[in-house]
């Protein structure tokens, strides 16, 4: 019997309507011999509310309280949607994330998976034709709820279907992944087949539709991943190993961040701590930086880098602290500038890449401030004002 693991964002329950859709397409699918484990998030917009009350009863809520009251938007969804699949002859079973067994580890907003018990689940799809799950949570060694961030529903689906051996089906507002943003390049195509390392990339430097993490997962596993538009026949993009791509071109996508700080800082003394002390605090504050970028001489040293704006709000504490540890560091730290990238494996073994989009940005006079490079992709930061065309320039030369 076939089984597979399907996940539902936001907008594709974002109603009743919505949700007797879903349910009625889960109906054709197990009448045609299947059985699923569907995760599903929040109604669309009731984290946002949820957070919002929140704001209104406290200034600055504890993190386990606030982790407690966002898992209901989930399990509302979970209810809803086994109501109607019951009123369909569905035989369901609703989960929390505690009751389906995903163990979690670190802070309560921000946790990680650490297990998932595969028995109970499969044991509960031998009694069940259809299992649906509240993604986005779980529970930690205190038994205290938790959840998993940014993209948890999208890394609760994929980890279950890691580890039950199941292909993995996430269902959104987007038919699948583009080159570019339709919204900022309106020639982007889409993408049928990419592989774990480009997607991973191109979610890592601003394209929205999966978190890396998720991507992560199934490519450690090799899970089939496939991503496509809520009850559309249209074909979406599936997800899988760099063997398995049939075409595979030098530059893939283009992604662009526009929310980000840029900072630089300048040091005159070459053999100072600054680095460490600097970096040691944005660990301890759960701070993610990206293109770093150094340079040292005989006066002194330069590091660059950037941070994603949601952490904005910590980055004054901390700089502060830093600055009175090391009275003669100079900071820059700009909001109007933004990361355009280009992604493609093919770079691994096609030379000319970087050339070619350095000369692009310079005959469309659009000054960059830093690059940092991997093995399969190239980012650039440009004025904000720039980063629409600076992705029309390169999507125009590359072809996407």
């Amino acid at each position: 019997m076939e089984t597979s693991v399907l996940k539902f964002g936001g907008t594709s329950v974002g109603d009743f309507d919505k949700i007797k859709d879903i349910a009625g397409e889960l109906q054709s699918r197990v009448s045609r011999g299947e059985k699923l484990i569907v995760v599903v998030s929040a109604m669309g917009g009731m984290t946002d509310e949820l957070l919002r009350n929140a704001s209104r009863l406290s200034s600055a809520p504890k993190e386990d309280h606030v982790a407690l009251l966002l898992t209901t938007g989930e399990q509302q969804t979970i209810s809803y949607l086994s109501i109607v699949l019951e009123d369909l002859g569905v035989c369901t079973k609703a989960m929390t994330g505690y009751q389906a067994g995903i163990k979690t580890f670190g802070g309560h907003m921000k946790s990680r998976i650490a297990d998932i018990d595969e028995k109970r689940l499969k044991e509960t799809l031998e009694i069940h034709d259809v299992i649906v799950i509240a993604g986005f949570q779980g529970i930690n060694d205190d038994l205290e709820i938790t959840t998993l961030g940014r993209g948890g529903s999208d890394t609760t689906a994929v980890a279950i279907a890691a580890r039950c051996g199941m292909p993995c089906e996430i269902y959104t507002d987007v038919d699948g992944v583009y080159t570019t943003d339709p919204r900022v390049y309106g020639a982007a195509s889409r993408i049928h087949e990419i592989t774990y390392d480009e997607m991973m990339e191109m979610s890592a430097l601003g394209a929205g539709v999966l978190e890396t993490r998720c991507v992560e997962i199934a490519k450690n596993h090799a899970i089939p991943l496939y991503l496509g538009r809520t009850l559309s026949e249209e074909k979406g993009t599936w997800i899988m190993q760099d063997t398995q791509v049939l075409e595979r071109k030098a530059v893939t996508g283009a992604a662009l961040d526009s929310d980000i700080i840029h900072v630089t800082l300048y040091e005159p003394q070459k053999e100072s701590t600054l680095i460490f002390d600097l970096f040691e605090k944005f660990e301890k504050h759960d701070i993610n930086i990206d293109m770093i970028s150094q340079v040292v001489n005989s006066e002194g040293f330069q590091l660059s880098f950037t941070v994603k704006d949601a952490d904005s709000y910590r980055l004054d504490e901390i700089f502060e602290a830093v600055g009175h540890m090391h009275p003669e560091m100079m900071l820059d730290a700009r909001t109007t500038r933004s990361k355009v990238s280009i992604i493609g494996s093919g770079m691994r073994d096609m030379t000319g890449v970087a050339s070619k989009a350095f000369r692009a940005l310079q005959a469309a006079g659009i000054p960059f401030y830093q690059t940092t490079t991997s093995e399969i992709s190239i980012s650039y930061v440009v004025d904000s004002v720039n980063d629409k065309q600076a992705v029309e320039v390169l999507a125009t030369a590359f072809e996407l």
